[in-house]
């Protein structure tokens, strides 16, 4: 059986209402943006996406609306701008990627296995779980690199993000800068680094969508989930899409 390993951030279970998990697209937070740490507003473009599925649900980014921007813009604008083209390229092509079929499949039977009861939906669990488990097993690789990422995000201005999204979308945003503010605040990243956290935030979004929460001993599928998507990886985020030496490939 494996272990999740530990933390020195924060371990904040009970969140604002605003702050619960919704299911994403494709990778989560710490995914997408591990590569760029050392640029701080690029950093946030990445999370751009995910942060207006949880505050301004109706606002989408979209490419043909973010390129002109990030082409044209120096500074700030134009890193959150080639940010957020990052975000939605990763999503792209990693929905593409065997491991991801792979891995979403093995953990659906899994799930499917540990949840007999009805109320459950183990394929959607499965694709959820594997996007929480990837960014806990990026965590557990460079422990120290969660806390870079917060101190990044610290540096940016959560009204210039805002007021750059509604330059790039025909809807407004108009709660984007208040969540980044309570998202900075929450690190609730930290919550991966043990079982219990990664439990909670599922079922954050299980409540969300009005499923059933998964029960305590849920923690022990869990843990073997960790470990397929731990031996994943690398089918989850082949090499040709995804170094940790590639900060400057969106730029």
């Amino acid at each position: 059986m494996t272990r999740f390993s530990g933390s020195n951030g924060p371990q904040r279970f009970p969140q604002a209402d605003r702050l619960k998990a919704v299911t994403t697209n494709g990778m989560n937070y710490f995914a997408h943006g591990v590569r760029f740490l050392d640029r701080p507003w690029f950093l946030a473009g990445t999370a751009v996406p995910d942060w207006l599925s949880v505050a301004d649900r109706r606002v989408r980014m979209r490419e043909k609306r973010v390129a002109p921007l990030a082409e044209s813009s120096a500074g700030a604008v134009g890193e959150l701008a080639a940010g957020v083209l990052a975000h939605l390229d990763d999503d792209r092509w990693f929905h593409q990627t065997p491991g991801f079929y792979e891995t979403t499949g093995m953990l659906t039977r899994l799930f499917r296995e540990a949840l007999p009861e009805e109320g459950h939906r183990p394929g959607f669990l499965g694709h959820i779980a594997m996007e929480v488990l990837l960014d806990a097993v990026l965590i557990e690789r460079d422990p120290p690199a969660l806390g870079r990422y917060y101190a990044a995000l610290d540096e940016i201005d959560p009204a210039v993000v805002e007021q750059t999204v509604n330059h790039m979308s025909p809807l407004q945003a108009t709660n984007l800068a208040a969540f980044i503010e309570a998202f900075r605040r929450s690190r609730f990243l930290f919550d991966y680094c043990q079982p219990q956290g990664v439990l909670y935030r599922l079922n954050q979004v299980l409540g969300r969508v009005k499923l059933r929460p998964l029960p305590e001993t849920f923690v022990s599928a869990l843990r073997d989930a960790l470990e397929i998507v731990r031996l994943a990886q690398p089918t989850l985020l082949p090499a040709e899409f995804f170094t940790t030496d590639n900060t400057d490939e969106h730029g």
